[in-house]
């Protein structure tokens, strides 16, 4: 069955009205098609520029019939659509309007944006926010640079912890069984020269960042970029995001890293203040040190 026919087949339905049943009445059967049906919605999501039925269907793993019955529910309900011209399927708008609402409770968005603006002005770089899910950096926020070489970070995108200036400021405020968790789940993939990819090497290094208060990405997921960052705790000392300055190594030269880190992690430290959380004990050692 190729694309145009399904189109087709759906639009029929669509005004029918009659919603496309996804399983059976087993519950198992239901919990199934809900898990391939948020699967799909994550392939959506990563394809910017859209997938066909057949591409998505291969990425899924899934037969072409069943990856079409889940899109039509998942269209009806407006989180997928479909371009009809070119055959291509796109996150729809209410997956939009779920994810806004993830980003209005978690306020701290909104509050730490003043602060990365600030930032901004001070360094010269690019300003960014994130958090880790499922062992993956996830950008929820970025302020850009004048500069014309500068990062530019797609919100929603992901990127392992263990090669980001991020990911290894939260890594670092996270316990050592955490940390082997999500070790053991996702690995050490080696990207560049730089990529930390030895177990003794990254927990060395995340040694280095509790002790000085930020974490140092030098070349580690992309040749010629590097990002200084640290984290903001939440009332009770947790890592809840984590900030960083990001550019390319021209400018930012070794003689600025440690400039740039003590200022990305001061900045880190007002945000934390204002959204009414507290350090934790190490980073009042790693303070106390300091003065």
């Amino acid at each position: 069955m190729n694309d145009t026919r399904i189109a087709s087949g759906l639009k029929r339905s669509r005004r029918r009205g009659r919603p496309v049943k996804v399983g059976g009445g087993e519950g198992s059967t239901q919990v199934q098609s809900l898990s391939r049906a948020l699967g799909l919605l994550e392939h959506l999501a990563a394809a910017e520029r859209g997938i066909s039925l057949t591409d998505l269907a291969k990425r899924a793993r899934l037969a072409p019939s069943t990856t079409h019955r889940l899109l039509a529910t998942l269209d009806q309900h407006g989180f997928a659509e479909l371009d009809t011209e070119r055959g291509l399927w796109f996150v729809g708008v209410r997956t939009f309007v779920v994810g806004n609402a993830f980003l209005t409770h978690r306020d701290f968005i909104a509050n730490a944006r003043p602060f990365m603006r600030r930032l901004m002005e001070e360094s010269g770089e690019s300003v960014n926010l994130g958090i880790l899910d499922d062992g993956e950096v996830v950008f929820l926020s970025q302020v850009e640079c004048r500069e014309m070489m500068r990062m530019f970070v797609r919100l929603g995108g992901r990127v392992p912890a263990h090669a980001s200036g991020v990911g290894k400021a939260l890594l670092a405020a996270l316990s050592e069984a955490d940390v082997n968790n999500i070790l053991e789940q996702r690995g050490l993939q080696r990207f560049t020269d730089n990529t930390l990819d030895a177990r003794a090497i990254l927990r060395e290094d995340l040694v280095s960042v509790r002790g000085r208060g930020y974490a140092y990405d030098d070349e580690e997921h992309a040749v010629g970029l590097r990002c200084v960052a640290s984290t903001l705790h939440d009332e009770l000392g947790a890592p809840l995001a984590a900030i960083s300055l990001s550019g390319p190594r021209a400018r930012i030269t070794d003689q600025r890293v440690d400039v740039l880190g003590r200022l990305v992690r001061d900045t880190a430290d007002r945000i934390t203040a204002a959204l009414g959380g507290r350090l934790p004990a190490w980073r009042n050692q790693e303070k106390t040190h300091r003065i």
